[in-house]
């Protein structure tokens, strides 16, 4: 059991992380590697879940790219994530948003948080 943890501790990132949940917009710096190539992929949507504990926490990204949902997971301890940005706070009485895949249009929108 050991030999895990200190595994788990090598490999992590260190990184300092906003705080946000469900029902956020995220805008996510992606570092994309294609051969001997990188480059930053910008990837904006809402966080619809955040699942996962310690180490292995996780959260799921959803957003509308020419008219088709598209979800995506991120690990929050990925070496590939450069930054992370809040763009907006929504306003959820949910913890998963699984709901907004039937939605689409307006009825798909998220109030805002007044801050």
């Amino acid at each position: 059991m050991d030999l895990i943890k200190v595994a788990e501790a090598a490999f992590k990132s260190g990184k300092e992380m906003p705080a946000f949940k469900s029902g956020d917009t995220v805008t996510i710096s992606y570092k994309i590697v294609e051969g001997n190539k990188e480059r930053i992929q910008q990837y904006r949507g809402v966080v619809i879940r955040i699942t996962g504990q310690g180490d292995k926490k996780r959260f799921t990204v959803r957003k509308i790219a020419e008219g088709i949902g598209v979800e995506r997971i991120f690990p929050f301890d990925s070496p590939f994530i450069e930054k992370i940005e809040v763009n907006k706070i929504g306003k959820v009485r949910r913890a998963k948003l699984y709901y907004l895949r039937d939605l689409t249009g307006k009825k798909a929108r998220i109030k805002d948080k007044r801050s």
